[in-house]
């Protein structure tokens, strides 16, 4: 993202408010973040018993509303530190190019966080309500994560952070609140996907890597230099897909789970789509190759698992 906007500066666009603008705002591509862990930790839960479907579409919602408040709030505090225009690449653009105010943003997240807290109810009713303090950690680092005096996102712990709340975190609930545990397997094929998520924030960091260091960021892409910043990159995508074969040779998964290499291709897109390049518009087909990845890989992955429940 570029600077050069101040927070005190007036916008001169008028409002709007058509259905794009709000749809843009929530960046629906981020969204399978979201769901891919909900639909994975609960295809993981049918090995162990019959799914409550009233549970898992709960969940579903309430991560997809806390995911798009994430963004929301993610759009409103770029937007007050200066660090987004109208010529930022990967942003809703709300603010900056159709005129939202930004406390309709913040309102509005907010607003999506507490309709996700009363899902939270019924999910805790029929589960645990210990569920109710991960909830909380899990919408305070989506607050966190852009908003109050030190954001994740500034820091190297941003790739961390999203990986383990929106990967492992969301695996695991889906998983719990259908069996009411957590087993060994159920950690380990969520590690894949945790990586993947990390992944898909990695790639939005090494997009906006030079805007970033302008603006005093840290982020894991800064420290590394964007050459080994790519490298490592691709190691995570590497050791995804290494992952699971492992998985499936010691007997921990089914061996129809190496159906995620179908999605080697979206993998192999991404990694070249950062190479040689510096400009961020030039980088969004790598982000979105590596959004897709983690789509297709974490859809095959449940698919596999699912067979394997048959076979």
């Amino acid at each position: 993202m570029q600077s050069g906007l101040q927070s005190n500066q007036k916008l001169s666009k008028k409002p709007s408010s058509g259905f794009q603008v709000w749809w843009r705002l929530m960046r629906p591509h981020t969204l399978t973040a979201s769901f891919v862990p909900v639909i994975l930790g609960t295809v993981l839960a049918l090995l162990e018993t019959s799914i409550h479907i009233g549970l898992f579409l709960t969940m579903l919602l309430a991560c997809l509303l806390i995911q798009a408040a994430t963004n929301m709030i993610n759009e409103y505090f770029d937007y007050k530190r200066g660090l987004d225009t109208a010529d930022s690449v990967g942003i809703g653009g709300t603010i900056v190019r159709d005129g939202i105010k930004p406390k309709v943003i913040l309102n509005l997240a907010f607003s999506f966080f507490g309709i996700a807290a009363l899902l939270g109810v019924y999910i805790c009713m029929n589960s645990s309500w210990w569920l109710a303090l991960v909830g909380t950690i899990c919408m305070s680092v989506g607050y966190l994560y852009t908003g109050g005096p030190l954001p994740i996102s500034s820091t190297p712990f941003g790739e961390l952070a999203a990986g383990f709340f929106m990967g492992m975190i969301i695996i695991l609930i889906s998983f719990f609140i259908q069996t009411s545990t957590v087993t060994t397997t159920s950690i380990l094929i969520s590690i894949p996907i945790m990586i993947l998520v990390g992944a898909i924030n990695m790639s939005n960091n090494i997009r906006d890597l030079d805007g970033d260091k302008k603006n005093g960021r840290r982020t894991l892409p800064i420290l590394l230099g964007r050459t080994k910043a790519i490298k490592f990159f691709a190691g995570l995508l590497f050791i995804s897909y290494m992952w699971i074969i492992v998985l499936a040779f010691i007997g921990i998964a089914s061996f129809w789970t190496l159906l995620v290499f179908i999605s080697v291709p979206k993998a192999i897109k991404a990694v070249t789509g950062f190479i040689g390049k510096s400009e961020p518009i030039q980088m969004m087909p790598a982000m979105k190759a590596t959004a897709q990845t983690n789509t297709i890989f974490g859809f095959l992955l449940s698919i596999g698992i699912f067979i394997g429940y048959f076979f």
